[in-house]
Parts: C-alpha cells; structure tokens; sequence
C-alpha cells in the first residue's frame, strides 16, 4: 500500500552537528541552519539544554560563535515530559495525541491569533522529538470551552478518521452550567442551524441550515442555575450553545447567545467525556475528565 507524501514518516535523528563558517551569534546560526523549524521550536531546543557548542552544552541565545565551532543539536535529549499551563496530554501514540484543553485556548489559528493555540503548542511539542513530525486537526472546541480533543500525528489517520467520523466516534459528552433549568429532566433538542455574515450560528430553516441533534439530562438544578450532560449526535459549530438559547437556557457565561450572568468569568461548558474505535488498532479508547469543581460548585452554592 502506497504511503502519501503528506503521510510519510522520516526517522528521527538523534543529533545534528552544524560547523559554524563565519562568525554570528547562537540563535541567529540556528535559526538560518535549521530553517525548517520555527523560531519557538528553535527557541525552545535552546530553554530544554539540547544545544551544544564544540561538546559544552548551552542555553545563551546570543552566544558569540566563531569560524571552526561546531554546533551539535541534541533531537535524541528531546523526550522530556510536557508541561504547559493550558493544556494535559492524557494519551499519546504514534498515531493520535488526546488532550484536555483549558478554556481560553483557540484549537487552532486565525487570521489575527497563529501562536497561541493547542495546535501550535502541539506542533512545537512533536517537532522537539522529531522535526519532521507534524500534527492534524480532526475536530475543534471553542476557545471558552474546555475539555478533551484529539489530534492526529499523521496525515493518513487525519483522513481515515474524517472519513469515518460518525463511526470512529462512540460518544461525545459535555457538562454545562446553564441559565435556568430545562422544561424535562431529559430530552432531545433538534433544529436546522446556520451561520450568518456576523459569524453568529443561529436556527434556520431545513434548506438554509444542516440538521443538528443534541441530547440532554440535567444532573443538579437549584433556583437560578443547572447542571446538564450534553451528549452530541452531530457536530455542528456551536451546537450546544445554539440548542440551549433555542430551550431558554442559555450556557452560563455566553453572552453571544443570551446569557445574562457570568459569574465563573468563563463560558460553562466542558467536554468530559470521549470514546472513540483507534483508526490503527481498532481497540475502543475510552477518556474521561472531572467535572469542574467550579461547575458544582455553581449549582451548590445557590441552592435553596
């Protein structure tokens, strides 16, 4: 079977050694030698001690290099634990990466934002082991929204699972605090939606629109605030936040779509809970998150 281009791996080398032929400085040489990666992952090689200068490691960006040096980069010194404030690897093969996002994270770029994304984070992650090594979207949380997503680290297993989406994904679950409390203890909310010129997703009709189903039950409730567990049938931009404005209760923190409080300083919806047929194994991969204390604790402390 003939592998894409895209798709191929190359293996990853274990060290780099580049002669320096004119004089310069440390991170000037490296970002004109390995051209192929980006200033952050050149940057953070450097922070994680994998650079050396004639065997003496250093992290000094603006160390003087002279005519003769060898600079050596250390890609086998790069398997150190992740770390980063916004954003939990709960599983990593070589196939996929699942992570659990914080809320106040883009999943990926916009014309205004390139860096500061799990995509970007995740791409400067892999490419310390290997710089060749490239990651792939499969699906998006809003930036507000927190919670689990997965990532592909091949082209192949981007497209395996894009093809087969309905049937790779078991169950796709969200926790949120809404405004009020719906009319059933559980139910079915199902409408066409569509998004307008002012990137606003909102209720249309069924030729305008595509067909989106959320299902719900509510967990706690007092007088002002609920507790629900969403459970997704389609995928849709904004769907859930859409489905409840449309039942009268809005998703705590949404403005856009109609909330009135914001008490959490942070739209309340989490996605806790992901299962899913691996596209190479075929095992069923199970994950599941918390619910976020502050979440309960919403419902708790209003209780009457």
């Amino acid at each position: 079977m003939k592998t894409s281009r895209q798709g191929a791996r190359r293996s990853s080398p274990k060290n780099q050694t580049l002669e320096v032929t004119e004089e310069n400085t440390l991170l000037n040489f490296l970002l004109l030698s390995l051209n192929h990666l980006s200033r952050t992952t050149v940057k953070s090689l450097l922070a994680h001690r994998q650079i050396s200068i004639n065997g003496r490691m250093t992290t000094q960006f603006d160390k003087p290099l002279k005519k003769g040096d060898k600079v050596t980069v250390g890609f086998d010194k790069a398997n150190l634990p992740f770390s980063h404030p916004k954003i939990e690897i709960v599983y990593e093969d070589d196939s996929l990466i699942v992570v659990n996002k914080a809320a106040g994270l883009l999943s990926m770029a916009t014309d205004k934002i390139r860096e500061k994304t799990a995509y970007h984070i995740l791409s400067e992650y892999v490419k310390r082991k290997n710089p060749y090594h490239r990651i792939f979207i499969l699906h998006r949380l809003d930036r507000e929204t927190s919670g689990l997503m997965m990532f592909a680290k091949n082209q192949n297993v981007q497209e395996k699972l894009q093809r087969h989406w309905n049937e790779a994904i078991t169950e796709r679950k969200y926790v949120a605090v809404v405004e009020g409390k719906p009319k059933q203890e559980e139910g079915t909310l199902k409408s066409y939606i569509s998004e307008n010129t002012a990137l606003v997703v909102h209720k249309a009709s069924a030729e305008e629109g595509k067909l989106a189903i959320t299902h719900y039950r509510v967990l706690k409730s007092n007088q002002q605030f609920s507790l629900l567990e969403l459970e997704l049938e389609t995928g849709r931009k904004n769907q859930i936040r859409v489905h409840m404005q449309e039942a009268g209760c809005p998703v705590t923190g949404d403005k856009k779509y109609g909330a009135r409080y914001n008490p959490l300083n942070r739209l309340c919806l989490h996605a806790f809970k992901l299962h899913f047929i691996h596209p190479e194994s075929g095992k069923e991969m199970t994950f599941e998150t918390v619910i976020p204390k502050h979440f309960l604790l919403q419902v708790k402390n209003r209780q009457s």
